[in-house]
């Protein structure tokens, strides 16, 4: 059976881009109305954001990021089954990716701090094709699904660790090596791994990892984003320097962190990750009330 699916996904993956977008909106529709949280906290997020005025322009917003966030899940299969030279013409252009090259020729290692903004897939995969590049990967619970996203990221100079103090040690080597290495940086932090910080006018327990990163190693760090074409042309990526070295206190560094990605959603607001539950309080962590102010 798994040999079938997997078949099956690999033949909609040679689908043009445009083919797959298109079937992308009616999915992310189809997941918007089936029963479930998803739709109601989707909703909630857009217009608690304070990046569209209730009524008219958050019913836009939310309609258009309903179509994105389809899109978002049909485009791994391209981004993850077809060949990787094939995946890399994906990327049609570039944007302040020159502060990269810059940095790195300083002897600087990279962080990309890369929000669940378009195709954020393909940043790893872009950078991997050209430089060593370190991520961390927790595989989800089905195995097919697990294969694929292994085999999917894991190419080019590409390395996944795991989610756990061997990985977060994988990571601070990979940067004293002068390296690159990824972060999602709008997950809900592991209890006790972050701190309660303002985003989008809502706490979040956000995690602090990057400053910590950043502080014992120099390295230079850029927000990234993977912005997706429409009509199906392809991607733009995108990076946003972190001017200065990010505080030592955590909860100023949380801060910063939340600001710089509030920056990247404001700038393409319909292709971010709405339906992530990004104020959910986790495990032992401490209620919002006791965020540091």
């Amino acid at each position: 059976m798994n040999a079938v699916v997997l078949t099956l996904l690999k033949l909609l993956a040679r689908l043009p881009l445009p083919v797959l977008h298109g079937l992308g909106i009616a999915l992310g529709w189809l997941v918007y109305w089936a029963p479930g949280r998803h739709s109601a906290r989707m909703r909630s997020n857009v217009f608690d954001s304070g990046l569209c005025t209730p009524g008219a322009d958050c019913r836009h917003l939310l309609r258009l990021s309903v179509s994105e966030s389809g899109k978002a899940i049909i485009e791994l299969l391209p981004v993850w089954l077809r060949p990787y030279e094939q995946v890399l013409k994906l990327v049609k252009g570039r944007s302040g990716w020159e502060a990269i090259d810059a940095a790195r020729a300083t002897g600087k290692g990279i962080i990309l701090i890369g929000p669940h903004i378009g195709c954020f897939e393909l940043l790893n995969l872009d950078y991997a094709a050209r430089h060593p590049f370190t991520a961390m990967y927790k595989p989800p619970r089905k195995a097919v699904l697990a294969e694929l996203m292994l085999n999917g990221r894991q190419r080019g100079q590409a390395t996944l660790v795991p989610t756990d103090m061997s990985g977060v040690r994988a990571l601070l080597a990979a940067l004293k090596r002068h390296e690159g290495i990824g972060i999602l940086p709008d997950q809900v932090a592991s209890s006790g791994d972050g701190v309660w910080a303002p985003f989008l006018g809502r706490p979040a327990y956000t995690p602090t990892l990057v400053a910590s990163l950043q502080r014992k190693t120099g390295a230079a760090a850029f927000f990234v984003a993977a912005e997706r074409l429409s009509w199906g042309r392809g991607y733009h990526l995108h990076a946003f320097p972190v001017l200065d070295a990010l505080p030592e206190d955590k909860a100023a560094a949380a801060l910063r962190i939340n600001q710089g990605v509030e920056d990247v959603v404001r700038r393409f607001p319909a292709q971010y990750l709405w339906s992530y539950n990004r104020h959910k309080r986790p495990g032992d962590a401490p209620p919002p009330d006791a965020m540091p102010t």
